[in-house]
């Protein structure tokens, strides 16, 4: 159960400061992050498209507490997607964002997070790209899924992140399985009270099943977030069932994660997208990566033991 410990601790200033001064963390967060800059994360890209893979880039930092900074985050995307363009990648790179980084929690945060996703949105579409909304916490969704709704008017290939541990989520995904619709779907990786989602490991994968097949038989493009043998199995099964293309649906892990998988599922023919994060406000990423798989915190740990 040391998941939600964890996960608690990723809002801990103390335990920030204690993991980042930590001998061998910067070890572990390589293994997570691509890159502290976008000149680090381009190679990466590169890497991976010549390897038969796509990939979703997401510009850490979630810790937004002044508009400058919100709009320093838009700016970021927005210098990415010019990298993109020049290097002539936007058919292989898409972005994930998280509202929280736009501003989302200040006052005003709704209309705030839509003014400043919507350029980065419109720019990723004039290179031939587009964007994820990225699920948080259970009190962000409603404003997420208002602002998905309004950017899908104009720009209808925005794609947008349910969460299987969350009870809502089976209704959303009836919702959001419509024709034109590109929906992510991952466990959860948040620490979530009992009112609201599973806090069973068991539980959490009957909803992904459930929530999968949801997906597969509607009318949108699903995309798999999972490292689980058995649920990447499942998914194909259930693709198979629906009679979707190899290119009606797609795989996403995250770098650093079972790397052979991803080209394993590329080499098939499966469409298979490696979630790629950098910059330089790792810490709730990283602890989030932690808490999702004991191996994790072990190999951080010896880690620590090692450099000390």
């Amino acid at each position: 159960m040391l998941g939600p410990v964890i996960l608690a601790a990723s809002r801990s200033d103390r335990m920030r400061r204690f993991v980042s001064a930590a001998p061998g963390t910067k070890q572990v967060v390589a293994r997570f992050i691509a890159g502290e800059s976008v000149d680090q994360v381009i190679p990466v890209v590169q890497d991976a498209v010549a390897k038969g893979l796509e990939v979703t880039l997401d510009v850490v930092g979630e810790d937004i507490t002044t508009r400058e900074q919100a709009f320093a985050a838009r700016d970021a995307y927005l210098e990415l997607i010019e990298h993109l363009k020049e290097l002539d990648l936007g058919t292989k790179a898409e972005m994930s964002v998280k509202l929280s980084m736009f501003g989302q929690a200040l006052e005003g945060g709704h209309e705030l997070a839509l003014a400043n996703v919507r350029p980065v949105v419109e720019a990723a579409a004039a290179i031939g790209t587009t964007v994820t909304l990225d699920a948080e916490d259970h009190t962000t969704l409603d404003s997420m899924f208002a602002i998905h709704e309004e950017l899908r008017k104009d720009f209808p290939q925005t794609g947008c992140v349910i969460q299987a541990y969350l009870y809502r989520t089976e209704a959303d995904a009836r919702r959001l399985a419509a024709s034109g619709s590109r929906v992510r779907l991952v466990k959860g990786a948040y620490k979530e009270p009992a009112e609201v989602a599973y806090q069973d490991k068991a539980e959490t994968d009957k909803a992904y099943v459930r929530v999968l097949r949801v997906l597969m038989e509607g009318e949108g493009y699903p995309m798999i977030g999972s490292h689980d043998p058995r649920l990447i199995s499942i998914a194909q099964e259930l693709a198979r069932k629906a009679g979707r293309k190899p290119d009606e649906y797609e795989f996403q892990m995250l770098y650093g994660i079972r790397s052979e998988e991803h080209l394993r599922l590329a080499a098939e023919g499966h469409r298979m997208r490696v979630y790629t994060a950098y910059g330089t406000d790792w810490y709730g990423y990283f602890m989030r990566r932690l808490a999702e798989k004991p191996a994790n915190l072990l190999f951080f740990a010896r880690s620590i033991v090692t450099k000390g």
